[in-house]
């Protein structure tokens, strides 16, 4: 009885999704885990992986938890930003240049994976809740507008002029840091000519 409480405990901790290594850190052996999902306390996800039984697994903080390299980006990190009213499909994320995204494929074979480079990577990493209320990490708005107009010929031209228009309309919109982005990713002209028209 004691081992379940221990894990409802770090599912209660980890949006519900349960690690090997939080049994470890918790003090806990990991060959409890076998006897767990046989008893029916524990669903297994993937490899490490765990859910309380019966439970529904956020599926976005259960793939961070996989990959945590996996940043929500472009098309994903408007949604979860409200400004696109499209339910990511494709789920794209960005990771840094030189990770091996190969597994992260094979386990989502749908999913857009972006590739940053390394110095590039961490800038604009913030924390929200998912749609089902788990915490992820996600690139702030002002890192997803720059994202947008340096890959705008990549872009579905509805999502790109949703999201630019939301953006400059939007109260909490940081224009000090998004030209601090811009200049960093070169698109600093480009982000002027539209605060010229929508400012």
């Amino acid at each position: 009885m004691e081992i379940q409480k221990a894990i409802e405990r770090i599912a209660e901790d980890h949006n519900g999704i349960i690690r090997t290594k939080d049994i470890v850190n918790a003090g806990l052996r990991r060959e409890v885990l076998p006897q767990l999902v046989k008893e029916g306390i524990l669903d297994k996800e993937s490899r490490g992986v765990y859910i309380l039984s019966g439970e529904w697994a956020d599926e976005y903080a259960m793939l961070q938890k996989k990959y945590p390299q996996c940043i929500f980006s472009y098309g994903t990190a408007m949604y979860f930003w409200g400004m696109s009213d499209r339910v990511p499909d494709p789920i794209s994320v960005s990771v840094p240049q030189g990770y091996n995204a190969s597994c992260v494929k094979k386990a989502y074979p749908t999913i857009q994976v972006h590739f940053a480079k390394k110095q590039w990577w961490e800038v604009g990493i913030t924390e929200t809740d998912s749609p089902q209320g788990g915490k992820i990490k996600v690139y702030n708005k002002e890192r997803c507008i720059c994202d947008l107009i340096r890959d705008k010929e990549k872009i579905e031209l509805q999502l790109y002029t949703q999201a630019i228009k939301d953006y400059f309309r939007d109260g909490k919109k940081d224009i000090r840091r998004l030209l601090k982005y811009a200049e960093l990713f070169s698109v600093e002209k480009r982000v002027r000519s539209y605060m010229e028209v929508l400012l």
